[in-house]
């Protein structure tokens, strides 16, 4: 009897379980697949809360930037007023107040056309994307190879997707509702891996000729050192959408993604807490004949908190850091009666979001040596206009900040870092930038011929306005394989110093495979507390600890 009443309830409490769980399924089909997505989001936000997954299978689902959702978003370091002067966004998933929805793509494939931001998850709790694939039909990176060259001349067959017309000497690229003529360029080696950012293969033409099958003819009026094989990149300057953006949201996960294209910015966490990003592979498609992934960074995450996890992922192909982990600077322009500031965005590509709260935490610091002049918290914010806010703070402001030029950092939006088992390569620039008190822990990573440093760490109140100190990080059991130097690179841009900046670094049993050109490992400039320790450095030729580590104005000192 006890048995029978024991196999009821569990079959009673397996079925709640089941029926608490609704799935919308939405087939594949021919055609936009942007409304009956964006329809199947809508279902389930009408669910309040109610567990939900959108199921959708494999083949291809089309997103179509003229059927998108068009809402106005500021995001971090994308574009000025100037460059961009139309913040809105033409976003494919938008998820918005919602909790608890899984969407899983069952292996779809989902293809824009036209420059859009694939996704935004917007003021939003326990969301989890997973189990697709994201490319472009028309990426806004350009692509072409030298096929012949001359000392004068040269041949260049271009991607067989890529469209485009010659005008005036120049290439005008052709893609949904986008073109461009001229932008920036990187040179890629298929034999080395390595990209470099480099001038126009169009500078300096005196004729250029279509002289078909998707090939030009270009001569100069100066000798060009190119070489066949060699495949350049172009792309505009102008990040006006973004791969994904996660904004005020919570208990974040992408998964099992395949993102063969982030375009025109890469994936922006964004005052949101709790973020995971695990077996992503930011990567050119396999047989695409592509060579580049991402029209700038692929993860970017600026004012989160809570845990940052990065993990068992693959980064090759970006047009700039794979990796970036800050908060923003502002700048304290005015001291108003009452405990009144006002401060302002002063980098131009970040701007018009909130980026306080009541009950946050602030700390005041000098912009020239970044020390902590002040610290307190913020009881009322109000918003001026795109660039300025007003803050009313918890106690009066001490006499010495007006006497000094003061940057604020929020650092209650500050999180705590995981990056774990990846793989960085051909990116022109750096692997992961990371600036963040809280503990960081970089781990069992692979790092291959990044033209800079592998890991930099800075902080700034003059350039970029990327925040803050480092305080706890730990660099551990990763290669570093042909890397630019200084591998590690530890070094706030405090112009007048008047102390240490960062503090509680460990760099611990890595392994640093350097060449002749990039020798110096490890460089730290006014650090305290840093230990380096168990690192083993080889390359062409023996290289001893002593050569290969630079430290500075550093105290309490851990060297063996």
């Amino acid at each position: 009897m006890y048995r029978i009443i024991i196999f009821f309830l569990f079959q009673v409490s397996v079925f709640s379980i089941l029926s608490a769980q609704e799935t919308i399924y939405v087939k594949v089909q021919p055609g936009d697949a942007t409304p009956r997505l964006q329809n199947a989001i809508e279902q389930a936000r009408h669910l309040k809360g109610k567990k939900v997954v959108i199921q959708l299978e494999q083949g291809n689902y089309d997103l179509y930037r003229n059927s998108s959702s068009k809402q106005v978003y500021f995001i971090s370091n994308t574009a000025s007023k100037e460059e961009n002067p139309d913040p809105t966004k033409h976003i494919g998933l938008w998820i918005k107040d919602m909790k608890n929805l899984i969407i899983d793509g069952g292996g779809a494939h989902l293809i824009t056309h036209g420059e859009m931001t694939s996704f935004v998850i917007d003021k939003s709790e326990n969301i989890t994307l997973r189990n697709f694939t994201l490319k472009a039909a028309d990426p806004s990176v350009t692509e072409m190879k030298v096929i012949d060259t001359t000392a004068y001349t040269a041949t260049f067959r271009i991607h067989p997707k890529d469209r485009y017309e010659i005008a005036d000497k120049q290439i005008k690229w052709i893609g949904t509702e986008w073109s461009f003529t001229g932008g920036i360029a990187q040179t890629f080696n298929l034999h080395t891996n390595i990209t470099n950012r480099c001038n126009l293969p169009t500078d300096h033409v005196v004729s250029l000729t279509d002289i078909g099958n998707h090939q030009i003819h270009a001569t100069y009026d100066k000798k060009v050192t190119l070489y066949p094989g060699e495949i350049f990149q172009m792309r505009d300057a102008i990040r006006d959408e973004a791969c994904g953006f996660i904004h005020l949201s919570k208990n974040i996960i992408l998964e099992h993604l395949n993102l063969h294209f982030l375009g025109n910015f890469g994936i922006v966490g964004q005052y949101s807490e709790n973020l995971t990003y695990k077996y992503l592979n930011c990567e050119p498609e396999y047989g695409s004949g592509r060579t580049c992934a991402g029209f700038a960074d692929f993860v970017q995450m600026s004012g989160c908190k809570g845990k940052i996890r990065i993990i068992n992922s693959r980064f090759e192909g970006a047009q700039d850091d794979p990796i970036n982990v800050h908060g923003t600077h502002l700048k304290v322009i005015a001291y108003e009666p009452g405990n009144k500031i006002v401060v302002r965005f002063m980098h131009p590509q970040s701007y018009g979001f909130e980026a306080f709260f009541p009950e946050d935490e602030v700390e005041f610091t000098e912009i020239h040596s970044l020390q902590c002049l002040h610290k307190t918290s913020v009881l009322k914010v109000e918003r001026i206009n795109d660039y300025d806010c007003k803050l009313t703070l918890n106690g009066s402001v001490p006499s010495i900040l007006p006497q000094q030029e003061v940057v604020i950092e929020n650092i209650t939006w500050t999180p705590e870092v995981e990056i774990r088992n990846n793989y960085f390569a051909r990116t022109p620039t750096r692997g992961i930038l990371v600036t963040t008190r809280r503990k960081v822990i970089i781990e069992n990573n692979v790092f291959y011929r990044t033209p800079m440093s592998a890991i930099a760490v800075s902080n700034d109140a003059r350039s970029w306005y990327e925040s803050g100190p480092v305080h706890d990080l730990t660099i551990r059991n990763n290669h570093f394989i042909e890397c630019g130097s200084p591998v590690i690179n530890i070094a706030p841009e405090n112009n007048r110093p008047n102390g240490t900046v960062h503090k509680g670094i460990r760099i611990e049993n890595n392994r640093f495979t350097l060449t002749l050109k990039d020798k110096q490992a490890i460089y730290a400039r006014w650090t305290d507390n840093i230990r380096i320790s168990g690192n083993y450095f080889d390359g062409i030729y023996p290289i001893s600890t002593k050569e290969s580590v630079l430290l500075e104005h550093c105290t309490n000192v851990e060297n063996e």
